[in-house]
């Protein structure tokens, strides 16, 4: 896993958001082919609410970071998180995985406390 750094001195591995390398590479390919910079956009990750188990992951791109975002850095990708999301993605990592069932990113979270059978809804 990437070294990751953050805007507000939290370490990804004292509660941040962990993302392998596996992750972190095919992350950098999406945002090569949306066009989003690595200098100023990124990955955004939060939580909303809905899904089968009450909360779903959201994962999009963002052109920047939002004033109030927490930032984790690996390499040349920027991961961003907002507060309220922040509450729920703590001490998660980020995976990818390709079988010959899934491929796509994993989310391993000890938030929650369960979770439907797609990996993308969770309950805390």
């Amino acid at each position: 896993m990437s070294q990751a750094g953050t805007t507000d001195a939290i370490s990804p591995a004292v509660k941040g958001v962990v993302v392998t390398d596996k992750a972190v590479a095919h992350i950098r390919i999406a945002m090569e082919k949306e066009g989003i910079s690595p200098a100023e956009g990124g990955l955004r990750l939060g939580v909303q609410g809905g899904g089968c188990s009450g909360l779903s992951y959201n994962i999009r791109f963002d052109t920047q970071a939002r004033e109030r975002d927490r930032v984790f850095s690996y390499g040349d990708v920027r991961v961003f998180v907002d507060p309220k999301s922040f509450i729920y993605l703590a001490g998660m990592t980020l995976d990818w995985q390709e079988t010959l069932m899934y491929r796509g990113f994993v989310f391993q979270n000890p938030n929650s406390t369960k979770s439907c059978g797609c990996g993308t809804s969770f309950s805390a």
